[in-house]
């Protein structure tokens, strides 16, 4: 920055500018509120049906979140240019202050143009009669230290300038279309961003120079600001595409076999990447459009590392996958990934899998963990599981979706490839448990539908849950709940199993023995079991307190509700303790401590489900919500989370109810009766919660006898859907 221009510097422009934006941001949140509290809320409520269930509602809940962008972004703009200027004002001021005690000691400051300027001592024509001959004369030293002192106002007035140009910049081009959510307080917080990440990528281009402690300290600033929108682009665009992959394959080879205090280094360096590639994704500006296109072209590529003398070394593709296991990346950079990968896999078969991605790659390891990342589609698949728009985009096509679970019996990409699913069915990301899911869409209800049918395939349908699928499916069910129930109970059961799925019905006539198949397929993994009982038992106890807080619900009388949930449940559990009992599952489920161990590591995720897989649930306003997902921890929740609190702390009751829920199923007659004591339980702590005044003994007669039928009926069902032992 010259130093007239900064020193004659009218800023009230500036000012005028950081006004307007100021008061966007003001308008821009009444806006959002606004978008958020009646657009969007609106929208989640409505019963949408048609193409408006697939287009309006993720339209709006979209435009909704254009607008707390906007406001992020006019935010950050904001509060950028009003501490720019407040920083420059501060410089013209120091100048202006050094300019004029210059003065004082005869010296004259002069701008030369381009930045330069000189200080030099002022000339009189009276100071040649000076008898001593010191006057005029000016100590270099001082000279030296007002150069220095204005210099570095100049320099410190330039940086300001420049890197909030460059911010701004960043922020802007993050989106080409709408407003980024990058959001920073000031300056020097986005300055330092970027800043950050010109070191950490100047860093990254010399892996080799990259000691341990120096890996620990990179560790520090990535783990610091991998979340950080510009941090994250800069990082990538200045390694470049190439560089990102080249910088991995070079610390996979040098620290492999890492152990101890270096692994966890390594672990932790995977981690940072990943996240930091995941943020980076989302910026949609020119550089880092042509970094995602570079990426993923580089899938064929041979990427060795510089000191290894083996010819073969990875694929571009499995260094990608290597670095998505963690961290929600871009929709649209996902579905152009996935379709070449699952195009290419496709092409090698089911059975061909494996020698396309793993033989040949023994030498391998990308993963420090438990993989070694010889088989992208895992690590595409966990990406995937992160973003559920993505995950649904790519099982959306049948065909991809029967391929995909058909490479599990020649693979171990089923754990992988079950939390992908999962994703896509439930909206959900894998680990969430603070989301509010979003009632099923007519799209997840179908891809749901042909999950079921895959694995009700006779001839290797049924082994599906045991290639790591299992606990996956098993949650699924949980969250299907309602269209299985309706599907169980045949036409006109909404009334009765509540719900606000856009296909409530779908699984109802053809998809009647899929369901069956499918939840008895599950039950032979212990995980699977555990996710099927957990979410019968939360949805059951919820359906209780919906119906029996507010009649007006199911227009008949309360003996014939109670029923239909007694039946539903009986029929359900049936399907599963009678699939327990049959030959064939108890080959594969060893003993009952499996199962137990599997329904005690649920915990409290599973009355996650609470909010989550049974967000659809409706209860009345008077509870508190339309939703049960909107009344966690109130009313909606409180019978729901109690039977999780009964049938993971069953094996250790005592006392009045001493009877262990669930507690030896191989025994069709106990696993009865703990279906009937959980139920019953769940109608008494609905009755008493809510202070409704039914009759006690009529009430659990009519629930036994209704899940006992239930249960009788489960065994039929299970002989009309396939074949028994």
């Amino acid at each position: 920055m010259d130093l007239d221009t900064l020193r004659h510097g009218n800023f009230s422009k500036l000012g005028e500018a950081v006004t307007d934006w100021e008061q966007m941001t003001r308008k821009l949140a009444d806006l959002k509120k606004d978008a958020e509290d009646n657009l969007k809320a609106k929208a989640d409520k409505a019963k949408w049906e048609g193409v408006n269930a697939g287009v309006s509602r993720e339209f709006i809940a979209k435009t909704a979140a254009e607008f707390a962008d906007a406001h992020t972004q006019a935010d950050s703009i904001a509060k950028i240019l009003s501490d720019t200027r407040g920083e420059l004002i501060s410089c013209r001021t120091r100048l202006n202050d050094a300019i004029r005690r210059a003065a004082e000691q005869h010296l004259t400051v002069v701008d030369t143009g381009d930045g330069g300027f000189t200080v030099a001592g002022k000339t009189r024509p009276d100071w040649a009669s000076d008898p001593s001959g010191k006057t005029g004369v000016t100590d270099q030293k001082v000279v030296d230290a007002f150069c220095k002192e204005i210099q570095g106002i100049l320099t410190k007035a330039t940086q300001s300038d420049n890197t909030a140009a460059e911010a701004l910049k960043l922020i802007v081009d993050q989106a080409k279309y709408g407003f980024s959510d990058a959001s920073y307080a000031d300056r020097d917080e986005a300055a330092q961003a970027v800043a950050a990440a010109e070191q950490l990528a100047e860093i990254a281009k010399k892996p080799d120079h990259m000691s341990l402690d120096d890996i620990a300290a990179f560790n520090r600033t990535m783990s610091e600001y991998h979340d950080d929108p510009l941090f994250a682009e800069q990082f990538a665009k200045r390694l470049g595409a190439k560089g990102t992959l080249q910088f991995w394959t070079e610390m996979a080879q040098t620290h492999a076999g890492a152990k101890g205090s270096e692994l966890d280094t390594m672990k932790d360096l995977q981690k940072n990447v990943s996240l930091t590639l995941a943020t980076a994704s989302f910026s949609d500006s020119d550089g880092m459009r042509d970094w995602k296109k570079d990426l993923i072209a580089e899938r064929n590529t041979n990427f060795r590392s510089s000191g290894s003398s083996n010819p073969i070394g990875a694929l571009g593709s499995q260094v990608i996958s290597s670095l998505m296991h963690q961290g929600q990346f871009d929709t649209e950079f996902l579905d152009d990934y996935r379709e070449k990968l699952f195009k290419a896999d496709k092409a090698a078969g089911s059975s061909g899998t494996h020698d396309l991605w793993v033989k040949g790659y023994d030498a391998l390891d990308l993963d420090f963990g438990e993989d070694n990342g010889r088989d992208p589609l895992k690590g595409l698949f966990d990406g995937l599981s992160h973003n559920p728009e993505a995950a649904e985009h790519a099982f959306e096509s049948e065909s991809d979706l029967n391929h995909m679970l058909g490479t599990t019996m020649y693979t171990d990409r089923g754990g992988s490839l079950g939390r992908a699913l999962e994703s896509a069915v439930t909206g959900v990301a894998a680990g969430d448990s603070s989301a509010t899911a979003p009632p099923h869409s007519a799209r997840q209800v179908a891809i749901m539908a042909n999950i079921m049918e895959a694995v009700a395939q006779p001839g290797g349908g049924a082994d599906l849950p045991g290639k790591g699928l299992g606990e996956s499916f098993g949650n699924m069910a949980a969250a299907y709940m309602p269209e299985m129930s309706q599907a169980l109970a045949s036409s006109n059961s909404g009334s009765t199993f509540l719900t606000d799925s856009e296909a409530p019905d779908a699984f109802q006539g053809k998809h009647v023995p899929d369901v069956v198949r499918f939840l008895s397929a599950t039950s032979a993994d212990p995980a699977g079991r555990a996710g099927i009982i957990c979410g019968e038992s939360i949805y059951t106890s919820g359906l209780l307190e919906a119906h029996l807080s507010d009649p007006s619900l199911f227009d008949g009388t309360r003996d014939q509700v109670l029923g239909n949930i007694g039946r539903n449940a009986g029929v359900i559990e049936g399907i599963v303790g009678h699939s327990v009992a049959d030959g064939e599952v108890k080959a594969v489920v060893s003993g009952e401590k499996d199962y137990n161990d599997a329904l005690k590591q649920k915990g409290d995720f599973a009355k996650t489900w609470v909010s989550i897989g049974f967000t659809g649930l409706k209860l009345p306003e008077h509870l508190g919500g339309e939703f049960m997902g909107s009344v966690v921890g109130g009313a909606g929740g409180a019978v729901a989370g109690a039977a999780v609190d009964r049938l993971l702390e069953g094996q250790q009751m005592s006392g009045a109810r001493d009877a262990a829920l669930y507690a030896s199923a191989k025994d069709l007659y106990e696993m009865r009766d703990s279906v009937n004591q959980q139920t019953q339980w769940s109608t008494e702590d609905a009755l008493a919660r809510h202070h409704t005044k039914l009759p006690r003994d009529g009430t659990d007669d009519i629930i036994r006898n209704a899940v006992n039928q239930g249960w009788d009926a489960s065994s039929e069902r299970l002989s009309d859907s396939k074949e028994r032992s």
